[in-house]
This record gives C-alpha cells, sequence and structure tokens, in this order.
C-alpha cells in the first residue's frame, strides 16, 4: 500500500511521460514534417525522414498509454472525495485515449502511402503525395475531436482537487477553467479554422498553465503541506 505523496508522484510522472512524448511526436515530428497545403513536399519530408516518422509514431502511443496510468493514479488518490466525479474523469479520459489510439492509424497510413511501393504502383506520384497529406490532416482532426474529452477530464479533475484539500484550491480553479478553454479552442477550430491560427495559442493558455502547475505539483509536493496525511492515506487506501 503506498501512501498519497507516493501516488501523486506516480501520477506525476506519468502525466510528465504524456507531455514529453506526445509533446514530441505532435510539435517536433509531426510539426516538421508536415508543410501545410503542400503534398509534394511533405510526402518527401516523411520518405526522408521515415525513421524519425515511426519514431513518433511510438512516441505518440507511449504517451497516450501514459494518459490512461495518469487518470487511474489520480483516480486512486482521489476517488475519495466524490466517487460519482472520479468514475467521470477516468470515463472522459477513456474515451480520449480510444479515440486518440485508433486516429494513429492515419498516422501510419500517411507513412505506407509515403514509403509503401505498391501505392506508387497504384497511384501516380501526384496521388500518393496527397494521399499522404489527406492522412495527415484527418490526424489532426482526429487530435481535435479528442481534445474535446481531452478538455472534458479538466472539470471533475479540477473539482477533485478543490475539494480534496490536497493541492491547491486555485489549481483545482484553474484546471476547471482549463476544461473550457479546451473546448472553446475545439469550438474555435471547428467553426473558424482561419481564425483559430490567430487565437487558439491564446485560447488554450488556461489549461497549458494549469497542467504545468499539475505536473510540477505533483512531482516536487505530491500532495499540499499541512493537510492530514495519515488521514488521506485512509481515504486513498479506502476500498471503493
Amino acid at each position: 500500500m503506498q501512501s498519497p505523496k507516493s501516488v501523486a508522484r506516480i501520477a506525476g510522472t506519468f502525466y510528465l511521460l504524456l507531455a514529453v512524448f506526445s509533446g514530441f511526436a505532435e510539435l517536433y515530428v509531426r510539426g516538421t514534417i508536415v508543410e501545410r497545403g503542400d503534398a509534394a513536399a511533405t510526402a518527401a519530408n516523411v520518405l526522408r525522414h521515415e525513421t524519425l516518422f515511426r519514431i513518433g509514431f511510438v512516441s505518440d502511443l507511449i504517451g497516450i498509454a501514459s494518459f490512461l496510468l495518469v487518470a487511474l493514479a489520480l483516480f486512486a488518490l482521489l476517488k475519495h472525495v466524490n466517487q460519482n466525479v472520479a468514475r467521470a474523469m477516468l470515463a472522459f479520459v477513456a474515451v480520449a485515449v480510444a479515440v486518440m489510439t485508433a486516429n494513429m492509424l492515419n498516422h501510419y497510413a500517411a507513412l505506407m502511402a509515403a514509403t509503401d511501393s505498391s501505392f506508387a504502383a497504384a497511384f501516380t506520384d501526384a496521388q500518393s503525395d496527397s494521399l499522404v497529406l489527406m492522412f495527415l490532416d484527418l490526424h489532426k482532426y482526429g487530435y481535435l475531436v479528442a481534445q474535446v474529452f481531452f478538455g472534458l477530464w479538466l472539470l471533475p479533475l479540477g473539482y477533485l482537487a478543490y475539494k480534496s484539500g490536497l493541492f491547491p484550491k486555485s489549481l483545482g480553479v484553474l484546471l476547471m477553467i482549463g476544461c473550457f478553454s479546451y473546448l472553446a479552442d475545439f469550438v474555435v477550430r471547428s467553426l473558424s479554422p482561419a481564425l483559430s491560427d490567430d487565437i487558439s495559442a491564446y485560447l488554450t493558455v488556461p489549461a497549458d498553465i494549469a497542467e504545468v502547475w499539475m505536473i510540477g505539483y505533483l512531482l516536487i509536493i505530491g500532495v499540499r503541506k499541512g493537510v492530514s496525511l495519515a488521514r488521506a492515506e485512509d481515504r486513498v487506501l479506502m476500498p471503493a
């Protein structure tokens, strides 16, 4: 049996892995390989950097698995606050993980279209290049769908953090605000992609700050000082 502080640090470790591996795959791998609106350049980049693109695939899956493990650890830590809310948090993460996992097929399909010789035999070069960009665009929008649930999980997480006494109340509030910032970004990206280029980075600032704060708090502090760890431990280890 582990103390709340140990469980919190386990959650923080997986949360950090989620951020590092998913960030590497999205921001570095796809961010440097995908040339928006240029199918030929994108396909050439995938072919030229095939190994990196494959590493990005594996990295993303590690990040997705880490997301589920984060939720399980936080469920164990916070379920004593409200079982139903904790289950809702876990359900939102499970849906997000399912969507993101299925969406990785688009990443791999882009790799196949760029590197598999059978595609070259069935399509012209321009058609094969268009397939690569299309699959990567589908991957982008698959992530956008998953963002709905990636945002929604922050609402019960924030509530549980606020009510638990294990974290600063301001952190719980910011996590809940982060939920709506992700949802607002989803709406803007879906209804006005051109506008999202200008404001998307600003819309997600509350969520970005909240998640970085949560990761740091879980790893460095674990649970809030001044809380009776013995009482909290009893709650964490209490049978469901």
